[in-house]
C-alpha cells in the first residue's frame, strides 16, 4: 500500500466516492478526464468509464432561487417553519429539551433535532407565538 493515495481515511464508513464532477473530454474509448477542485489536484484525473457513477438528477432538490435571500456575503440563513415533536431526553444530573424542526429551503426528509434552549436564543420571535401556531406547517 505505499505510495498508494487516497482521497480520506482508510476507514470502514469512509466515504467511497467523490463528486459529482464534471467531464472535461473524452480519453481514448473508455477513459474520461474530470475537472477536480484545487484540493484535489494531487490525484490523477482521468478514470476508466467503470468507475464513474452516472448523476442522477433529483428534481425535489432543486430550490428556486427566487426563494432564497442571499446576503452580499454570499450567504444565507436556513429559518424554521414548524416544530414536528419535541422529547425530553434524561441526562446523568440534568434534562435537555431538543424539537424536531423543518427548515424553509428544506425537504421534509431533511428535517432535524434541535436544542431548545439554543433554538429559543436564536430565533425568539419564533417562539412568541402562541402554542398552536407553532405546530402548523405554513411559511411565514
Amino acid at each position: 500500500m505505499e505510495g498508494v493515495m487516497r482521497f480520506g481515511k482508510n476507514e470502514k464508513l469512509s466515504p467511497q466516492y467523490i463528486g459529482p464532477h464534471k467531464i472535461i473530454r473524452k480519453v481514448g474509448q473508455v477513459a474520461y478526464e474530470l475537472d477536480f477542485p484545487s484540493d484535489l489536484q494531487s490525484i490523477q484525473p482521468v478514470f476508466h468509464v467503470s468507475m464513474l457513477h452516472k448523476y442522477v438528477r433529483d428534481p425535489s432538490r432543486v430550490v428556486s432561487v427566487d426563494d432564497v435571500q442571499v446576503t452580499e456575503q454570499l450567504s444565507y440563513e436556513e429559518t424554521p417553519i414548524a416544530i414536528l415533536d419535541r422529547q425530553v431526553q434524561r441526562l446523568r444530573t440534568k434534562d435537555v429539551a431538543s424539537m424536531k424542526l423543518l427548515w424553509r429551503n428544506k425537504n421534509v426528509e431533511e428535517m432535524t433535532w434541535e436544542a431548545e434552549e439554543d433554538m429559543k436564543s436564536r430565533y425568539h420571535h419564533f417562539f412568541s407565538l402562541p402554542e398552536e401556531d407553532l405546530t402548523k406547517t405554513s411559511q411565514p
